[in-house]
């Protein structure tokens, strides 16, 4: 008889089912080692801190869209981003000619790369892009409305940029955008009440730093130096991109060179060219305080570059009048024409430089023509800037009392102006010296020469030797005395009578009898 050795059952295999088959010895040793390291790493990772999924930060934004955002919000934008957006838009805008959005956002890019680099062949061209745009969009394209108000203020013609900024508030009041640009009409428009009220709405609706920059242009006309320079700062300590940085530290640079702080103004310009090489009016503004600081070969260094990349006809002006302080003659003169042709070229961009060459021509050519210039522009933008240099060419035209009074309209709060120029203040003073005013002319210059001891190169120095040639004020001798005033008479009280107030004793008016 055979006896069959018992199975044992294991737990948890069911008791019909047939056992497996036998694993070798080296395959079961393999197994115990996988099943053994899988509970040793698992104690390890238990041990472990826990893995935080973290999300990767968004790409920075490339050269079109950073362009399109500055453009969008009306601040400075680096050059090469700039050429990549008018690129971009043309080339799309080439396979969608309806895209009425594209259209305002190549004008307002048009209008930038014009006002960066002087160059007025852009502004024909925004003109067309922006007035596409509105054509093809004509209600509610206030993109279009904001960027023809820019235009307009770039050229010079405040009266348009009013025209478009009012009808671009019309359609949306509470487009922060659209405010600043209207600021900057006002101002060229000598309608100081309006650009008070304007900034306080602005003010209302936003608070970055284009609107603390707004703010400060503001303050300085109205004669807040101190408020206006504070705004600048917050505005360049706030600023999102170096560009944006750049044109504010450049700002700030020229409320300091106003005030008279060559050194300061020197730190802010080369700060701006530090966040952007290409801040152009930072290179003018720099050589304008070398020249300050008698480091005259940095100074025309500095002037060259910045007429190299933006060929503005005030730039040439400031070179030219240094070179003649230089006893340059030959090269003044050179600068000068180079000023009259930039003049010519803006021109055909619809662009107004009337103001500087009136200013020109009144120191440096014919004086009735910058009379009859500064007239015509007087009638289109009645600001404080025209008032001052129309006085001063109605002077060296021999107009002195006409002139006058316009000098007196850049220079009185009660007629609109407020803030401290030291090129005012010295034509004033200038007016009313050959007019025989002497204490008003001796206020004036050293007012001018406090306010900014090196605000021209060439006028500086003649303001000082007007002052010297006024002298001292005369000697008047110590003021009156005051009349000892009148005791009158008490009528006595008897004794016991109790004493009531009396109503206060209003003097006689010291009217003469005969009027």
């Amino acid at each position: 008889m055979v006896i069959h050795e018992r199975q044992p059952v294991l737990s948890g295999l069911h008791p019909q089912e047939p056992p497996g088959p036998r694993l070798p010895r080296a395959v079961k040793g393999a197994l115990i080692g996988v099943v053994v390291g899988g509970v040793v790493v698992g104690g390890v990772l238990v041990l472990l801190p826990p893995v935080r999924h973290t999300v990767a930060p968004p790409p920075a934004p490339g050269p079109v869209a950073r362009a399109m955002t500055a453009v969008g919000a009306g601040v400075s934008v680096a050059l090469p981003d700039l050429a990549a957006l008018i690129g971009d838009r043309e080339a799309h805008l080439r396979a969608h000619p309806r895209d009425a959005q594209s259209w305002a956002v190549l004008g307002g890019a048009y209008v930038e790369q014009a006002r960066r680099t002087a160059t007025p062949a852009y502004f024909p061209k925004a003109d067309k892009a922006l007035r596409t745009s509105l054509q093809t969009t004509p209600r509610g394209n206030v993109e279009a409305l904001d960027g023809l108000a820019e235009l307009a203020n770039a050229r010079g013609d405040f009266q348009a940029a009013r025209k478009w900024g009012e009808e671009a508030l019309k359609q949306a009041p509470k487009r922060w955008t659209t405010y600043p640009l209207l600021i900057d009409a006002y101002t060229g428009l000598g309608d100081y009440k309006a650009t008070r009220s304007t900034l306080e709405k602005l003010q209302a609706l936003h608070s970055g730093p284009a609107v603390k920059a707004s703010a400060a242009r503001v303050y300085w006309d109205r004669g807040w130096r101190e408020d206006a320079a504070a705004s600048i700062a917050d505005a360049a300590a706030a600023a999102a991109t170096p560009p944006e940085r750049a044109a504010f530290l450049q700002q700030a640079g020229e409320l300091a060179w106003q005030r008279g702080d060559r050194e300061q103004s020197l730190r802010y310009y080369e700060a701006a060219l530090a966040a952007d090489p290409d801040e152009h009016a930072a290179l003018a503004g720099q050589g304008r305080a070398l020249a300050a600081l008698g480091r005259v070969s940095e100074a025309l260094r500095a002037y060259q570059e910045a007429l190299a990349g933006r060929p503005a006809p005030r730039y040439s002006l400031e070179m030219g009048e240094l070179y003649e302080k230089l006893g340059l003659g030959g090269a003044a003169r050179a600068q000068y024409d180079l000023l009259r042709e930039r003049v010519r070229q803006a021109e055909t961009g619809g662009v107004d430089d009337e103001l500087v060459l009136g200013l020109f021509e009144a120191d440096h050519g014919d004086p009735e023509e910058a009379v009859w210039r500064l007239r015509a522009e007087w009638s289109r933008h009645p600001g404080i800037p025209v008032a001052d240099a129309l006085g001063w060419a109605l002077h060296r035209a021999g107009q002195d009392e006409e002139g006058l009074e316009f000098a007196t309209k850049a220079t009185d709060k009660d007629h609109g102006g407020g803030v401290r120029n030291a090129l005012y203040a010295y034509h004033r003073g200038q007016i009313e010296r050959d007019l025989g005013l002497d204490g008003p002319a001796r206020r004036h210059l050293a007012d001018a020469l406090r306010v900014n001891p090196y605000f021209s190169p060439l006028l500086a120095p003649v303001a000082q030797e007007a002052l010297t040639a006024l002298g001292e004020p005369p000697d008047e001798g110590p003021p009156p005395e005051e009349p000892e005033p009148a005791v009158l008479p008490v009528a006595p009280v008897a004794p016991g009578t109790p004493r009531t107030p009396s109503k206060p004793v209003t003097p006689a008016p010291k009217h003469s009898a005969a009027r």
